[in-house]
């Protein structure tokens, strides 16, 4: 286990204002942290860092702290505030524009990550800073999704083979990103790809309108948007990267949700997508250092799945959580090829990834010659050897 003197005074000021909710007690520790800082451009720079900049100075200026940082960083923090609530009116109205389209073609989409959590349990405040907008629609929806979307000024990202194309909604976790005037759309067809199950479709049937500004929408249920947020932080982590901006998510959403989360039927979901030790995995660390009460049987549960790096990962990514090396790549790229589904996909996808198109070659290796372009392919293949052996 990690000792909490590991763990930098800055870094726990910043892990105890990952949430909405205090108490007298959370409240008076962060402020007696706060008179221990010493190293005030690391502050500021790991709250942005991990994406909770807004979130940290909102939280500072309700609990009556604001006071306890230099004025030069509380103006940056406030500035992050400001911006964030910008850009997430940026994109909540381009969410409701494709709202709109979609739904004029009878397409039902329903909003995740940033958008769903921000219009929710964060309030609609700008806390949740999020650079996209992310939604989900059924597999068999998606060509006319993607048709209309294009017949009205989205852009989509190049593939990177077209041997990809006929796999696109079986591959990877989104749809190219569509694009218009700045605004990026990530398009989500399965949200639990791997062991077969319902949970995506169970989302998209169990999802709860809301009010936007303008046009109504739809959100997830609580539990499976829990579920969804515990394996998008997984898949981070195996990427090296994690940031308490997503470790915040899961404790804002049981701080409002609690008993329609932390009840039997979660681990019977988690069960039925084939993620119950991540599960466990990724709850430790909300239990442990976010202080969260769980009952027995979900203590039980962890303890179940135990595992002793848990806290000490987690340490790690709080010190940093972005730009680490991929210490297991072929791990990450392994994992990708078996949740498609069928051999003859996975084989599309190996070999679209050992014979790009030329335009992603020559962007790839930064040449501007088909022939110079086609000199990089054997490196590719040799790469890509490597990747899957490792």
């Amino acid at each position: 286990m990690v000792k909490m003197a590991e763990i930098r005074n800055e870094e726990i000021v910043l892990l105890g204002l990952s949430r909405l909710h205090f108490n007298e007690e959370l409240t008076g520790k962060i402020s007696a942290l706060l008179e221990e800082i010493t190293d005030w451009d690391y502050f500021t720079r790991l709250a942005s860092e991990h994406g909770i900049a807004a979130l940290v100075y909102y939280n500072l200026q309700q609990l009556g702290l604001i006071a306890g940082i230099p004025p030069e960083k509380a103006d940056i923090l406030h500035s992050s505030l400001l911006l964030s609530i910008t850009r997430n009116a940026f994109h909540l109205t381009g969410a409701e524009d494709i709202i709109s389209l979609l739904n004029s073609e009878g397409i039902k989409s329903v909003l995740l990550k940033g958008l769903a959590l921000e219009t929710t349990v964060y309030g609609n405040k700008g806390l949740r800073q999020m650079t996209d907008v992310d939604l989900l629609i059924s597999r068999n929806d998606y060509l006319r999704a993607r048709k209309i979307l294009m017949e009205n000024g989205f852009d989509s990202n190049s593939l990177k083979s077209g041997l990809h194309k006929p796999i696109m909604a079986w591959t990877g976790k989104h749809l190219p990103s569509l694009m218009r005037n700045g605004l990026s759309a990530d398009i989500h067809l399965e949200l639990f790809p791997g062991r077969k199950n319902s949970l995506t479709s169970l989302m998209i049937d169990s999802a709860r309108e809301t009010m936007l500004e303008r046009v109504k929408a739809f959100v997830p249920d609580p539990q499976l948007l829990f579920l969804y947020l515990v394996r998008h932080l997984y898949n981070h982590e195996l990427n090296e990267e994690s940031q308490l901006r997503l470790y915040a998510d899961l404790v804002v959403l049981i701080e409002v949700h609690r008993e329609e989360i932390l009840n039997y039927e979660l681990l019977r979901l988690a069960g039925e997508a084939g993620m119950s030790r991540i599960l466990a995995w990724k709850l430790e660390p909300l239990r442990d250092l976010w202080g969260i009460d769980f009952p027995s049987w979900l203590n039980d549960f962890v303890s179940r799945w135990f595992n002793p790096e848990s806290i000490n990962r987690f340490v790690f990514f709080l010190k940093s959580p972005k730009g680490n090396p991929v210490t297991h790549p072929g791990r990450a790229y392994r994992k990708i090829i078996s949740e498609i589904p069928g051999i003859h996909r996975k084989a599309l996808f190996i070999l679209g990834d050992i014979f790009p198109s030329i335009s992603f070659m020559k962007e790839r290796y930064n040449v501007k010659s088909t022939l110079k372009a086609l000199m990089f392919y054997p490196l590719r293949f040799g790469k890509m050897l490597r990747l899957i052996s490792r």
